[in-house]
């Protein structure tokens, strides 16, 4: 199998998100599956719209979700949710920024075809600011219908799964409310992201990939 990062070397790897459970849902087996991987990686985490006991609870689950990183820095900024489209320009200056830091070997970000206003505009962002970087788009399950299919896949050992499930649900207690902040969701999106990739353990996260280079 290809692979696009290479063994055992510590990586540079930048994660985005709109809300503060979004990275997790999308890409937290993946995260936890590079730390583990590469040991000593670097990792910048950056949630955009979460205030109050909702930045608190990005700000742990960032701790929990990071143990294993050799380095990680977590920005939690509290714009507007639903209101990301009318922030662009303060929200553009921001990637900019980040732009002039250290050089990310990946860069994981909401796909560009979801439906949700924060999600996509995010997502643009990333592609109009890093455009020559490996650059992979996580799903969020949610009443909106705009699960497709992923161009890529990161399998998952057991253990990892269930480690990105319990951390989810020990530090997003506001969100247990909803009725789709349940284990079976979690884990039924990665047991059908596994499917489709033919993973060992039948659990992998999916991603979509518009643009790579091997």
């Amino acid at each position: 199998m290809l692979r696009l990062v290479p063994e055992r070397t510590p990586l540079s790897i930048l994660c985005l998100g709109a809300h503060s459970d979004d990275i997790e849902i999308g890409a937290g087996g993946t995260v936890l599956t590079l730390l583990a991987r590469h040991p000593g990686s670097r990792v910048r985490w950056v949630v955009f719209g979460a205030a109050g006991t909702r930045a608190d609870e990005a700000q742990a689950s960032a701790r929990g979700f990071l143990s294993d990183a050799g380095q990680s820095r977590v920005d939690v900024h509290d714009f507007r949710d639903g209101f990301f489209p009318a922030a662009f320009a303060t929200i553009k200056d921001m990637f900019e920024a980040l732009k002039q830091e250290e050089r990310p070997d990946l860069i994981l970000t909401h796909m560009r075809a979801d439906h949700h206003q924060d999600h996509r505009t995010l997502a643009e962002l990333t592609w109009n600011t890093f455009r020559d970087h490996l650059v992979l788009g996580y799903e969020i399950p949610k009443y909106d219908p705009d699960l497709g299919n992923p161009e890529l896949f990161v399998p998952l050992a057991p253990e990892i799964a269930e480690r990105k499930v319990t951390l989810l649900m020990t530090h997003f207690p506001t969100q247990r409310q909803r009725r789709w902040f349940v284990p079976e969701t979690f884990h039924g999106l990665m047991r059908l992201r596994g499917l489709q990739a033919a993973a060992p353990s039948g659990l992998a996260e999916g991603f979509h990939a518009p643009k790579l280079w091997l």
